[in-house]
């Protein structure tokens, strides 16, 4: 029997073996626009998600203040980078997997499962891109500890599919549009060509999960006729712990559809540009 996209999205989530999930993964995404093409759509249908997504036995998840924090002039420093960043990413493989059975209920045009479908496909080739990086140094995923808060927001938003598109893509994803380029320079500095590339091709596809993230949000702001701004200003509030912090990409975030006045009045008590 055919398997429905939800249980595809689920068996990723119940994978623990980084590169196993990330492979099925890829699989999957292929099946889905082959299919596509076809003109033989698969059935989203429905399958249960788990709260958490299975992980690995390591890296160590500690509480973000546990983290250890290394200096990146130095190769420890760029390893640690490099090995939050692929955290960051297998985290992102799942989060938009997550997304599909979660929320299957809610009845969406097949273009929604499109773009998530190539987000998560995407974050499966960032992940094992920057895990090919720490091979370059002598390192692999999971050996170092890792922060433990990343699924924080999916747990939060378990049950809110607005505010899982306002804190997931509208917020933390934007907020890798606007410390990506500061990375790729301190790997052009080291003289790591591998990693510049990496971040680079992360840096271009990121822009559009984000956009995916603002598009579906504004289209259930209109079929719920809600005002986007204000509703997503409330769902921030309610669902992301601390402010925004700047500085911020505003060029790359415009290119993702979010405009200043969305993201600004979150910000820390710190002046916007020309105030």
């Amino acid at each position: 029997m055919t398997q429905t996209l939800a249980e595809m999205a689920v068996d990723v989530l119940t994978t623990a073996d980084p590169m196993e999930k990330t492979a099925k993964s890829r699989d999957y995404a292929a099946r889905w626009f082959a299919a596509r093409e076809a003109g033989t759509p698969i059935e989203i249908g429905r399958a249960e998600a788990p709260l958490r997504p299975a992980r690995p036995g390591r890296p160590e998840l500690l509480p973000p203040k546990d983290v250890p924090r290394r200096r990146p002039g130095s190769e420890a420093g760029r390893k640690a980078l490099l090995h939050a960043v692929a955290h960051i990413e297998l985290n992102a493989v799942d989060l938009h997997w997550d997304i599909i059975p979660r929320f299957a209920h809610v009845k969406m045009p097949i273009g929604f499962y499109d773009d998530w479908v190539k987000s998560a496909d995407e974050e499966s080739k960032h992940f094992r891109l920057v895990c090919g990086c720490l091979e370059e140094l002598g390192s692999f995923y999971g050996e170092l500890p890792a922060h433990a808060g990343m699924w924080r927001a999916a747990e939060d938003t378990v049950d809110d599919f607005m505010g899982r598109l306002s804190v997931v893509p509208m917020v933390l994803e934007a907020r890798g549009l606007d410390v990506t380029p500061g990375m790729i320079e301190v790997f052009k500095k080291a003289g790591m060509k591998s990693a510049v590339e990496a971040l680079g091709v992360i840096y271009a596809e990121e822009v559009g999960h984000v956009a995916y993230g603002s598009k579906w949000f504004n289209f259930l702001c209109g079929r719920g006729e809600l005002d986007p701004k204000e509703t997503f200003h409330a769902l921030v509030r309610k669902y992301f712990h601390g402010a925004l912090k700047p500085p911020f990409n505003e060029e790359k975030r415009a290119d993702a559809g979010l405009p200043p006045d969305f993201y600004w009045p979150l910000a820390e008590d710190l002046p916007a540009p020309g105030r």
